[in-house]
């Protein structure tokens, strides 16, 4: 009776401590950042938690699909939710989906931005009122009559929100006029061409990304107050017939991971909503991935390696102990 009682015990003590972590599955994204935070969320819950983690193909819209319609994968380790907040927000009151931590810990950043060569050359040009009052600096690839603005390219959500900053500050009876770069390399391309030669340069980026890891940009400051009901009911709009100026909001980019998943691993969720990396270390990650040729992997490994006074606080020095040991 004794030795019935004793495996008994030791069952539901081995099942109990199977129970902290199984097989998890994590959406490796199309982007590098997202795809990054798969391979740190694979290698970290491997080997500090003992979890068999396996990455799965995904993408803001099908893996958030996947999540809602079958419950898998269990972890979406960076969702730019602006872009699906509605989808989002219904099934987090549904009890369907939980929102972990920020993946960024600043969020995703929009903006205008000049080279920092310039402010520190004349500092004023870290406003749009000093931008607008040197106009001159910043001329026409193709008409030096003109001054230049790089906005989005064509078909991007972020264009429309581009011309209506540019109506906002009425640019155009500033002698100033908006440009398509064409895409995404050709916007990136008139930086690289601009600090090359050290030129004057005013445009639409974003962060996190490797440009802005490579070159040093200062965001330009609208000196406007962000306004809400006139950013989402009109700036984001195509049919927005009178912009006022608000600068770009901070956009979230959390941790999403199915209600099943958050109920059965509560310590997994401890580690999911502490961390997250800032804009400056993902840019950082970003440029150095581009320089070496390297994959999401190798610059997963470049962050542990190099980078774990970021992420030892995420962990109890145990865990972080088995990482570090397991690299």
């Amino acid at each position: 009776m004794k030795l019935n009682y004793l495996l008994l015990s030791l069952l539901i003590c081995f099942g109990a401590k199977a129970s902290d972590c199984g097989p998890i599955t994590i959406a490796d994204m199309t982007y590098a950042s997202g795809s990054i935070f798969a391979n740190i969320d694979r290698f970290i819950l491997e080997h500090g938690y003992g979890c068999d983690a396996e990455l799965v193909p995904g993408d803001t819209m099908p893996t958030t699909a996947a999540m809602v319609q079958k419950g898998k994968p269990d972890i979406a380790p960076e969702l730019w939710t602006n872009s699906i907040a509605d989808l989002i927000e219904t099934n987090v009151e549904n009890g369907v989906l939980v929102i972990a931590g920020n993946s960024l810990s600043d969020g995703g950043e929009e903006g205008l931005w000049v080279p920092s060569y310039l402010v520190e050359a004349n500092p004023e040009l870290a406003t749009m009122e000093g931008v607008i009052k040197h106009a001159e600096l910043f001329t026409h690839p193709e008409d030096d009559r003109k001054s230049a603005v790089y906005g989005c390219p064509s078909g991007w959500k972020c264009q429309i929100i581009v011309g209506n900053l540019f109506k906002a500050f009425d640019l155009e009876a500033r002698g100033f006029e908006l440009v398509d770069p064409g895409s995404s390399a050709g916007l990136s391309g008139s930086i690289v061409k601009a600090y090359e030669r050290q030129e004057p340069w005013l445009g639409y980026y974003w962060a996190p990304t490797a440009i802005l890891g490579k070159y040093d940009m200062v965001k330009v400051d609208f000196q406007h107050e962000f306004d809400e009901q006139h950013w989402y009911g009109c700036i984001i709009q195509d049919d927005c017939e009178l912009p006022k100026v608000s600068p770009f909001p901070a956009s979230p980019v959390r941790t999403v991971v199915t209600a099943n998943f958050d109920q059965r691993y509560p310590k997994l969720m401890e580690y999911l909503n502490i961390r997250g990396i800032g804009n400056g270390d993902m840019n950082k990650l970003l440029a150095w991935k581009d320089a070496e040729q390297a994959d999401t992997e190798e610059t997963m490994y470049h962050f542990l390696e190099q980078y774990s006074h970021i992420w030892k606080p995420w962990l109890s020095e145990e865990r972080a102990r088995k990482v570090e040991a397991a690299l």
